[in-house]
């Protein structure tokens, strides 16, 4: 009953079972302790489990090692570190399963030099690291970019000849994806048997991890092919691909196939296709899948995102409209939320309803204001010319402001040419991102506007003198036929076909695409799209 309870996430119920058994004197036996201690690491229950261990102690069970892996474990997830080390350092006998769950706990705690040094101890004492173990701890290197110590343990593994073992071979596939190296995640993905569903997931996440937009589309295809039937998990690591190149038409042609396959139906799946038309631009097919959701199933991440995809294109009245809707139908908001809407309302100059949602964070739902938080607040005080007020923000921030912070508030000196804030908030930028070209070039911009001649060219003999350069801007140009990407020149002279500009000025396009016929052109700038239509 413990463990049925506890299996199908019920573990409260679980343990309410197991205090009855106590309390109406039924007689508890070894897998009893050993049903009940994951339920007490689950809740982090500590003082039961104590009570636990004392009844072990008490029926001489500590010998089992089954029993004292249970309670290494249970120590270990209710964050008793040191009574986990003294169970295990009492053990006479540890098996592979002893070592591995001591192994996830530092894992767990994040010091993987910890768990790699415990694993080593294990292999002196002749226990064998099973593909558990080994899958654990690439993982953690993924987590921590750790490549030298991944690829020492790829090494190991083949060694040991369990390369082949699916969750090896999964867990290197995303390790070195993670450590953003994508060439030898595929080699390694091209070495497994592609019949199992999880390496093509973990691939496909590596293609999302390294913003390999196009190659995750292609492998998913190849993955259909070959006869494989994406699940949940597929369909969450793949979805975001349309997201990143914004390509509207493969974002339509991927959602009629969830719509034939019935998956739109899945809430996580819905709103990852609500995030693809917000980033594409197509704001009427995110609202409307959004509006098809019951709502009920309207958790805080679908809001988040329909939210912020109004906010991002400029749409600030109905971002500030659907998160005051979100509050009415009891749903909480999270950081991430608020983030989206205070920058919707920098965005689109809604300054009052943005100082008000700030205090609604802090005084209604107690949220610590994050750095993000803050960057919205100095960029919309900031754009309305409240640099003052942006500036006194900032210096009452119980932490050392970001350069995202500080470059809020360069931005809005640049706006409204204020040179005496602009240098304060450039000092603090050439500090922490000093090969950041676009702070020097945002501060001559401000010396060359207030009139101050020689300290602009004393900013661009700056740049030269260290050797700074300027980032090529790029341009997606997107035909019938293909979509090729151009960074060596930004302006490429096209008839009849559809273009799409990144962070480029519109006028400098306009001017040099004059006298090539009719142009229709879409244009993103900072996330805002503007369409505009050039004749001869």
């Amino acid at each position: 009953m413990i463990s049925g309870y506890f299996k199908n996430g019920r573990a409260k119920e679980a343990l309410e079972i197991f205090n009855k058994m106590v309390d109406d004197e039924v007689v508890v036996d070894c897998a009893t302790v050993v049903s009940v201690l994951p339920v007490c690491g689950f809740l982090k229950e500590l003082e039961v489990g104590r009570r636990v261990h004392e009844l072990v102690k008490e029926k001489g069970w500590e010998k089992e090692v089954v029993v004292r892996n249970a309670l290494v474990d249970m120590f270990a997830k209710c964050g008793s570190m040191e009574e986990a080390r003294l169970v295990f350092d009492g053990m006479v006998q540890r098996d592979v399963v002893t070592w591995t769950s001591l192994i996830n706990v530092y894992i767990s705690n994040g010091d993987l030099r910890a768990a790699l040094r415990l694993c080593f101890l294990m292999v002196l004492e002749g226990v064998k690291p099973n593909s558990v173990t080994l899958a654990s701890l690439l993982s953690a290197c993924g987590e921590s970019n750790n490549l030298m110590d991944g690829r020492c343990l790829h090494g190991w593994a083949i060694r040991q000849k369990l390369e082949a073992d699916v969750m090896v071979e999964t867990s290197l596939i995303d390790m070195y994806a993670k450590c953003n190296r994508f060439d030898l995640s595929f080699q390694v993905f091209k070495r497994t048997s592609k019949r199992k569903t999880v390496p093509w997931n973990a691939i496909l996440a590596g293609c999302i991890h390294n913003r390999l937009g196009n190659e995750a589309i292609k492998l998913f295809k190849e993955m259909l092919i070959e006869g494989m039937k994406p699940d949940g998990a597929t369909l969450k690591s793949f979805l975001p691909a349309y997201a990143i190149h914004a390509d509207l038409q493969q974002a339509m042609n991927m959602h009629s196939y969830l719509v034939r396959s019935g998956l739109l139906s899945n809430s996580e799946i819905a709103t990852a296709v609500v995030d693809i038309y917000s980033k594409c631009g197509h704001l009427e097919s995110a609202y409307k899948i959004f509006s098809g959701i019951p709502d009920k199933k309207k958790d805080i991440y679908l809001w988040s995102v329909i939210i912020a995809g109004f906010g991002a294109h400029g749409h600030g009245e109905i971002a500030v409209s659907l998160f005051k809707e979100m509050v009415r139908a009891g749903v909480k908001p999270n950081e991430v939320t608020f983030t989206s809407v205070l920058h919707a309302c920098s965005h689109a100059g809604l300054v009052d309803e943005g100082l008000d949602l700030f205090k609604f964070m802090l005084i209604n739902h107690q949220i610590s204001p994050a750095d993000d938080h803050y960057t919205c607040i100095v960029d919309l005080l900031g754009r309305s010319g409240r640099l003052d007020e942006a500036y006194d923000i900032i210096r009452t921030m119980p932490y050392t402001p970001s350069h995202a912070v500080w470059g809020a508030l360069l931005g809005a000196c640049v706006i409204h040419e204020n040179a005496e804030l602009g240098e304060k908030a450039a000092k603090r930028l050439f500090e922490l991102e000093p090969e950041n070209t676009g702070n020097y070039v945002l501060m001559a911009k401000i010396y060359s506007a207030v009139g101050r001649w020689k300290d602009a060219e004393n900013m661009r003999r700056i740049i030269n003198e260290i050797g700074l350069r300027k980032a090529p801007a790029h341009s997606l140009i997107q035909s019938k036929m293909e979509a090729k990407l151009n960074q060596e020149n930004p302006v490429i002279y096209v008839t009849r076909a559809q273009i799409e500009v990144l962070d480029i000025d519109t006028s400098y396009i306009y001017r040099f695409l004059k006298g090539h016929g009719h142009i229709h052109i879409h244009v993103l700038v900072s996330k805002r799209c503007i369409e505009h239509e050039h004749r001869t």
